[in-house]
């Protein structure tokens, strides 16, 4: 996410303000739009302030950010800000949405996010986004480097049952998307590229669709259009898939390298990365 699509939904978003519903007045004002408007109201109100203070220095370095390269910089420390907040406000609910925008920006490290989310007060924990969040935290705990991927199985559009430990010897590109998905139309091209470098060396691509079952047409279409000729399988429930859950995944596209033991070896390998993240296992 770089260039005019980063700007935009940092700099060009349309009017719109953020209120919580807390004990108290909450009081808007504003000289002409809600753009500019400024919120008065309680603990909740001054929390999300501060946090969106601290975070303005880094939309400013935005303004004159002219590569991917400063795009992904400033996505650092974009996520940074806010866990950072997080972690200086365990007992409020704002720090449960900072880890949430940090998420939009990239898959959170496990080893970044789990102690911050431990400490955060038990209320928050148990509402249903700390929950969902929780999650994410056991998916990424479960997909660290190094550890067994969990097991799965699904089915084809055909109805054929297919499972993670029918790949066992190879090495296995486990890759969530979805027909919607722009992304992940996207990055079809780069996958189908490493396929055909690597296929035949103990190589295989498993896509594991997040689309539903109102989309299963198109879901079916995509694979043809994006000419995938690897396995491709699905349980059409969406973001509610146990295997997605299982992965912590919670948005895509996002892919895990499995080694022919079963390991976890890498993850979310982009563009010419996948490449040669599997030029590095595969001789």
């Amino acid at each position: 996410m770089f260039g005019g699509k980063m700007s935009r939904a940092y700099i060009e978003s349309p009017d719109r303000l953020r209120l919580f519903l807390e004990p108290g007045p909450v009081v808007v004002t504003s000289s002409d739009s809600l753009r500019t408007a400024r919120v008065a109201g309680g603990a909740l109100t001054a929390d999300y302030q501060r946090m969106e203070d601290d975070t303005k220095p880094v939309i400013t370095k935005l303004k004159t950010a002219t590569s991917k390269e400063q795009y992904d910089a400033i996505n650092k420390e974009y996520v940074q800000a806010h866990l950072a907040f997080a972690k200086a406000h365990p007992a409020s609910w704002v720090s449960l949405l900072a880890l949430q925008y940090a998420r939009q920006m990239g898959v959170p490290q496990y080893e970044e996010v789990a102690p911050i989310y431990a400490a955060l007060a038990p209320a928050i924990q148990m509402s249903p986004p700390g929950q969902q969040y929780g999650q994410l935290v056991a998916g990424l705990k479960a997909t660290t480097i190094g550890t067994e991927a969990p097991a799965f199985t699904q089915s084809t559009p055909s109805g054929q049952s297919v499972s993670l430990a029918d790949y066992r010897g190879k090495y296995v590109l486990v890759d969530f998307w979805a027909s919607w998905c722009g992304p992940c139309r996207q990055e079809n091209p780069a996958i189908l590229k490493a396929y055909e470098a690597f296929k035949g060396r103990k190589f295989e691509v498993l896509g594991v669709s997040l689309d539903q079952e109102k989309t299963r047409a198109a879901w079916v279409k995509a694979i043809a259009d994006d000419r995938m000729p690897w396995t491709q399988v699905s349980d059409l429930r969406g973001f509610e898939s146990e295997t997605a859950r299982q992965y912590g995944v919670l948005a895509i596209p996002q892919n895990f390298l499995i080694d022919p033991s079963g390991k976890i070896v890498a993850s979310n390998l982009r563009d010419e990365e996948l490449a040669t993240t599997l030029a590095k296992f595969i001789k």
